[in-house]
């Protein structure tokens, strides 16, 4: 049975660590307090917090003049509403200008919309983000990598995008491989016949698909490519050259996530077989999390036949 921590605590808590090293940190919600579990943050900062109800462009125009004044505001609501409804607030207001403004997307993925459906399941919100110049996105794994990323993005000055989960999100067993924001982790090592790309709440999945793949006698590297922007395209590439195949592995539309940004990187510095585990450019359904993702053939058993598939095709 996987460990579930929660992505959301674990990011208002490090805020109000945050918040108590540096009294410019405030929280902007979008009548989202009770999703980003805000409440304590309300109570030990009523100063520092504000509510503009539902209303997501008014909270990053309001988050955008917050940082053009010095302080460092956190917008935190669901990850569609902030990254397609104030998506052009956050492309003219605060990225163009380049204001240190820090956008939390909760319910990131098909996984964590089990509650809600289709309209709360967001799959969306990278390949939107990775359009935009001059924003930092971030990925994390789980709960633990959740407070490592929001400490150093709040060191980090200029526009950022933290990925949460619905509070109920698997661990991945990599807590003691040290993360750093621009570069990828390695997870897993077994050889060099494929590497495995991958981020989010589906990097354990990855992980035992490779121990799986190692049974067989496939060797694969197992690779967290946490910051999908800046892109750590010198890692990624010297992976590729390593290996000759590769895989990823994300809860995404395999359309302009992280399986595109591997295979542009792919087509231009080291053109090898790519496959992409994903959702498959379709509106999901309702499910448990491990149950949809399974259905969506983002299971292990699909990870290892991507694999068995792109090391046939470098044979060829």
């Amino acid at each position: 049975m996987t460990a579930l921590g929660n992505t959301r605590l674990a990011f208002i808590e490090t805020l109000i660590e945050l918040a108590e090293q540096d009294p410019k940190t405030v929280l902007v919600c979008a009548d989202s307090v009770l999703v980003v579990k805000g409440k304590e943050f309300a109570r030990r900062f009523p100063d520092r917090f504000i509510d503009v109800g539902i209303a997501e462009q008014n909270a990053v125009n309001c988050a955008a003049g917050l940082a053009a004044c010095g302080l460092v505001p956190y917008v935190a609501t669901y990850a569609g509403f902030l990254t397609m409804r104030a998506c052009e607030q956050v492309r003219t207001f605060v990225a163009y200008p380049g204001l240190n403004v820090k956008l939390i997307g909760a319910n990131g993925g098909i996984s964590a919309g089990e509650r809600e459906g289709v309209t709360h399941q967001f799959f969306e919100d990278l390949g939107i983000l990775r359009t935009i110049p001059g924003i930092t996105v971030v990925v994390p794994a789980d709960d633990i990598q959740v407070r490592q990323a929001a400490r150093a993005l709040h060191k980090l000055r200029g526009p950022a995008y933290l990925r949460i989960g619905s509070g109920r999100d698997p661990r991945a067993d990599c807590q003691d491989i040290p993360f750093e924001l621009g570069k990828i982790r390695i997870l897993a090592e077994y050889g060099k016949d494929v590497v495995l790309f991958t981020n989010g709440f589906v990097v354990n999945r990855a992980l035992q698909a490779a121990e799986r793949l190692a049974r067989e006698g496939i060797r694969a590297v197992v690779a967290d490519v946490h910051t999908l922007k800046p892109l750590d395209v010198h890692g990624i590439v010297s992976l590729l050259k390593q290996t000759g195949a590769a895989v990823t592995v994300e809860d995404h539309n395999i359309i302009g996530g992280l399986g595109s940004a591997v295979a542009e990187c792919s087509a231009e510095e080291c053109p090898v077989p790519v496959k992409r585990v994903g959702l498959p450019d379709c509106y999901p359904r309702s499910g448990t999390p491990e149950a949809l993702l399974d259905y969506y053939h983002i299971g292990i058993n699909d990870i290892v036949e991507a694999a068995r598939a792109v090391v046939r095709k470098k044979k060829t």
